[in-house]
């Protein structure tokens, strides 16, 4: 069987994209431009899948604490600027697509953690009817994650929140949702990423790579290309699982290793 070259255009664009979203973290390329004494820091989102139409996140804010200065138990916690705050559909980010959220210089020096704060706005849909999702404050006021990396002057880091639907949709009985995010964090300098394609591809798959420390997972898009984005370095089992309606079965691929700053490219897979 052989790929059309539209087909074979499109996964080349692909895995240029890849190379040039997920390799750019901790570089000493185009960094001068940075401000003496700054680090650039990159904040992305994108989504592990869930089994929804639509999951709507109310993104207002990205924050980020630091190195406590001398005579502070604490540092406090400071917004980023120009955050592109806005609602998302957590499900138009699978696949190898990711939405920016923050792109700024920052002083070089230790930093913490980072913190993705939302809003009240948060919904699901179902059968064509959008649920809103409860909130709690705790969830709104900000979730932590641990960064704990010294950002050195002049460089480059780019990190990813991985949100993971199926997982942060909870459901409560005749009370609705409730929105609890669980979000995996990866430093893209210290990951690498899984590529390929599936056939055929009418319908989308699931593709999942898993290992007994780490599960990532994206949809394929409407040409059959899947990214793997923030694996880290390992080796893992990765499985294709097409829509029950297909009538296909699952395949899996044993032994897939990931390297940092590398993109391992599973070519074409095919589905019987």
């Amino acid at each position: 069987m052989k790929r059309t070259m539209k087909s074979l255009k499109l996964k080349s664009l692909l895995l240029a994209a890849v190379i040039a979203f997920g390799f750019t973290s901790c570089s000493d390329d185009d960094t001068d431009n940075i401000d003496e004494g700054n680090a650039q820091l990159t904040v992305r989102m994108t989504d592990a899948p869930g089994d929804y139409e639509k999951v709507w996140v109310d993104v207002q804010d990205v924050m980020i604490k630091t190195e406590a200065a001398v005579g502070e138990e604490e540092a406090e916690w400071e917004s980023l600027s120009n955050v592109e705050a806005d609602r998302y559909d957590l499900l138009l980010l699978t696949g190898g697509v990711s939405q920016l959220l923050a792109d700024v210089e920052i002083p070089a020096g230790y930093l913490d953690q980072i913190r993705l704060v939302l809003g009240p706005d948060n919904a699901v849909v179902i059968d064509g009817e959008e649920i809103p999702m409860a909130t709690p404050s705790a969830q709104q006021s900000g979730l932590k994650l641990n960064v704990q990396q010294e950002l050195e002057a002049g460089e480059s880091y780019e990190y990813l929140l991985d949100f993971n639907v199926d997982e942060s949709v909870v459901e409560n009985g005749n009370a609705g949702y409730i929105l609890k995010p669980v979000i995996r964090m990866s430093a893209m300098a210290n990951t690498g990423s899984i590529v390929g394609e599936v056939h055929p591809n009418e319908t989308r798959s699931l593709v999942k790579a898993q290992n007994a420390s780490h599960i990532i997972s994206a949809y394929t898009d409407e040409n059959g290309n899947f990214a793997l984005h923030g694996v880290p370095e390992g080796t893992y089992q990765v499985t294709i699982t097409p829509d029950a309606e297909t009538g296909l079965e699952m395949v899996t691929e044993d032994n897939v290793e990931v390297e940092a700053g590398e993109a391992n490219d599973l070519e074409t897979i095919y589905l019987e």
